[in-house]
């Protein structure tokens, strides 16, 4: 029995990472290979048959402020994993995304065990990096750079890492996701009513950073347009009670939902936070307006120490490098602004053309559909020749 750990964190990391487990479970039983996965992850992960060893999906933070209560438990659940480790050697580890706690992790298997390593899904270096030092941690800790994006790929091959570029695993995701008939059918939507999806939230701080901000905007556009419906995806269960103690502040009435490509793709409009949401949006043709706030304090502190000065912050402007989406950052996310950059969405259609011209061009640089699959047969193929190579070592 081949064991396989895998180490990721957030909601994006569990939602890539049980897509992986699914395709590895699949491709190995097709090969003949026993495998067993353990996992620090989530609970999507859990239900496609990692054997979950801690639960990491409600540690994620954005800003340095923010992350600081979360770094005694993240310690915490990093040492009894080791710990585990050390009982149950790996044969293989994969890393997905969770700069924080990934680089750590890493470390410590890089110094334990002779195994290989593969990284994907890698910290956006390619993006905000001011310093070389973390890209070549990373580049040290990859036997293979499992790469999402062409521009990542580009970066982490001129630094040194072994790379292959598989495309976006969001592209398998979005071919699950229903038509939007059938969105709009299974959630009651009439055709002349309008449907739109907020999305403030996949950390516990967005609730009191952005739910309110995305709320008030609502409101504004129901008084606009009162035909309007509003959908709010749940992230993770357990936010449930906060989001709607929240929810009770505001006057319109706002359906919470399980299944976020089922709003989606039912949606006319969505209000998202900036993240991987944002591509899921795009793919799914649905305009968007992007919004995103950190304490200020963790915002000088990013600019003045670590050289913060980004351009864009959505993945859709990200892979094209110009806007497709309005990005409402820091000051400039106001319940007056949000409202009026909807508002121009819902009145302009011209608007909502260039938007979607703009996501064919960014879907044109995500790669072809079996991401999944490809990134799965790399790992195993490393699995099996390191097996191979044991073999061969005990023959002689």
């Amino acid at each position: 029995m081949a064991h396989l750990f895998i180490s990721t964190g957030e909601v994006s990391g569990d939602l890539q990472g049980a897509l992986l487990v699914k395709a590895l479970y699949r491709l190995a039983a097709e090969r003949g290979i026993p495998l067993e996965i353990s996992a620090l992850g989530g609970d999507r992960m859990a239900a496609a048959g990692a054997k979950l060893l801690f639960n990491t999906g409600g540690i994620g933070s954005v800003g340095l402020l923010e992350a600081l209560p979360l770094i005694k438990p993240t310690i915490a659940l990093q040492l009894k994993a080791r710990r585990y480790l050390r009982q149950h050697p790996p044969d293989l580890v994969v890393l997905i995304d969770y700069i924080g706690g990934n680089v750590a992790m890493g470390r410590f298997i890089r110094k334990h065990f002779s195994v290989p390593m593969v990284y994907y899904i890698a910290p956006q270096e390619w993006v905000w990096s001011h310093s070389l030092k973390t890209t070549r941690q990373i580049v040290a800790l990859s036997d293979r750079l499992l790469a999402i994006f062409p521009e990542e790929a580009s970066y982490y091959r001129r630094h040194g890492a072994n790379v292959v570029w598989v495309g976006h695993p969001l592209l398998d995701r979005i071919a699950a996701a229903p038509s939007r008939e059938v969105a709009r059918q299974s959630l009651g939507i009439a055709a002349d009513e309008l449907a739109i999806a907020l999305l403030p939230l996949s950390r516990k701080q967005e609730i009191q950073s952005l739910l309110p901000l995305i709320l008030g905007a609502a409101t504004n556009i129901a008084k606009a347009y009162p035909e309007a419906r509003f959908w709010l995806p749940l992230s993770l269960r357990q936010y449930r009670p906060a989001i709607e103690a929240v929810l009770k502040q505001y006057p319109i009435p706002v359906t919470l939902g399980e299944d976020s490509l089922q709003v989606l793709a039912a949606a006319d409009l969505a209000i998202a936070k900036s993240g991987t949401v944002n591509l899921e949006t795009a793919l799914l043709n649905v305009p968007q307006v992007v919004i995103y706030r950190v304490h200020p304090l963790s915002l000088w502190l990013y600019q003045r120490f670590l050289k913060f000065d980004l351009k864009f912050v959505s993945p859709p402007n990200l892979l094209v490098n110009r806007e497709i989406v309005p990005e409402l950052l820091q000051e400039r996310a106001t319940v007056a602004n949000i409202t009026a950059a909807a508002l121009e969405l819902l009145t302009h259609p011209e608007k909502r053309l260039a938007m979607q011209a703009g996501y064919a061009e960014m879907r044109a640089v995500m790669g072809a559909p079996g991401v999944v699959d490809r990134a799965a047969t790399e790992i195993l193929d490393l699995l099996i020749n390191r097996k191979c190579a044991g073999s061969a070592t005990l023959h002689e």
